[in-house]
């Protein structure tokens, strides 16, 4: 049997094979409450070993998109209730990706239309959030300019992930990833362009890596290490990113913190497949040397490419994303070799319903 489609016991979760079905934004949780679309969407694609959820986000502070299902309420722990028994039923496994976009939102997305906050006021430039326009119809529209997050705020954001991820085990994940990756709020303030704080949070890279691994410790306080993963992005450029003067080492204290703590695993995601720079050549082994616990990459696999990932030892699971939008049948496809479909980017995200989300076709021969 090839190694991609063997199981694998990840921190005491049997997964019935190494293919991962990566995290993905589809905006269409009109309400913010996993429907019965939703539910459809995931268990059609059960066979995937585990299942990262899309961004979910923590608070109403932690938004930057429309229609994006939460853990901030009782009626979504009850949606994404639905949503985990399916997946179950299948035999699948799922985490729940808990998210804070930080500065990347918009203000008619905050409560009362308040600035979004970050690590610092400073904006990001040229980077879009999906909200309402001048118009008050939904689109991407240009992130505000936020506020920084005082100290005692930020343990608060630390305090929101240990309620989401309490919620999600409440809902019936069987774990949670932690999204420190693509700009988002804790990269915000692990980047020192971004970061300009002079408090406990900001200066050496001991500092800005504070926030990553305080909620990373709470969580797994709450919910159990074995329960929580973290994906993060190195040498990421999205959503207004720079390069900084001490990034290579920055990112491999990062593994070797992970490495002390016994989680999960560890999620890598290469930007290089979604237009944007990628890790530098080599990087991802240099990374493994500091990180020897479960590692995911995600960054344009193909059957061949991730088998050879696995036998090489450079991860122990390969993650999937837009193949599985368009074959949700993915697993089979490639344990087989059949052609993947392509799917339609036009209804990738938004609220278009059943259109491009849960309406492709398994494989059929006579087809």
């Amino acid at each position: 049997m090839s190694i991609l489609f063997s199981p694998y016991t990840l921190a005491g979760t049997q997964l019935k094979n190494r293919v991962v079905m990566a995290p993905m934004t589809r905006a269409r949780a009109v309400t913010t409450v996993p429907d019965e679309l939703t539910e459809r969407y995931y268990r059609q694609r059960a066979s995937a070993g585990l299942i990262i959820s899309e961004g979910v986000p923590v608070s109403l502070q932690g938004r930057g998109y429309l229609f994006n299902p939460g853990l901030y309420t009782q009626a979504q722990v009850d949606g994404w209730k639905t949503v985990t028994a399916a997946v179950h039923a299948e035999g699948g496994r799922i985490f729940a990706q808990l998210w804070h976009v930080g500065r990347v939102s918009h203000t008619t997305l905050q409560a009362e239309g308040e600035a979004p906050v970050s690590a610092s006021g400073k904006q990001a430039a040229h980077s879009m959030a999906y909200a309402y326009d001048e118009h008050g119809q939904p689109g991407p529209v240009q992130a505000s300019v936020p506020r920084a997050l005082t100290t005692a705020e930020v343990k608060g954001v630390v305090a929101d992930f240990v309620l989401a991820a309490r919620r999600a085990i409440e809902a019936g994940f069987d774990g949670v990833e932690i999204h420190g990756a693509n700009g988002y709020l804790f990269e915000q303030f692990i980047n020192p362009t971004v970061n300009d704080r002079t408090d406990e949070y900001g200066g050496s890279i001991e500092n800005r890596l504070r926030l990553l691994l305080e909620t990373v410790d709470a969580v797994a306080a709450a919910i159990g290490r074995g329960k929580v993963g973290v994906r993060i992005s190195p040498f990421g450029r999205l959503f207004d990113m720079a390069a900084f003067e001490d990034e290579a080492e920055t990112w491999v204290q990062v593994a070797k913190a992970l490495q002390q703590r016994d989680i999960a695993y560890v999620h890598l995601s290469d930007q290089l497949t979604i237009g944007a720079e990628g890790m530098p050549e080599g990087f991802a082994r240099t990374f493994r040397a500091s990180y020897q616990g479960t590692l995911i990459a995600a960054g344009g696999f193909a059957r061949d490419s991730a088998q050879r990932a696995l036998e090489t030892g450079e991860l122990d699971l390969t993650a999937f994303g837009r193949p599985f939008i368009a074959n949700p049948d993915l697993v089979e496809r490639l344990r087989n070799d059949w052609p993947l479909a392509t799917p339609d980017r036009a209804t990738f995200y938004g609220n278009s319903g059943a259109k491009g989300y849960v309406d492709y076709p398994v494989y059929s021969a006579a087809e």
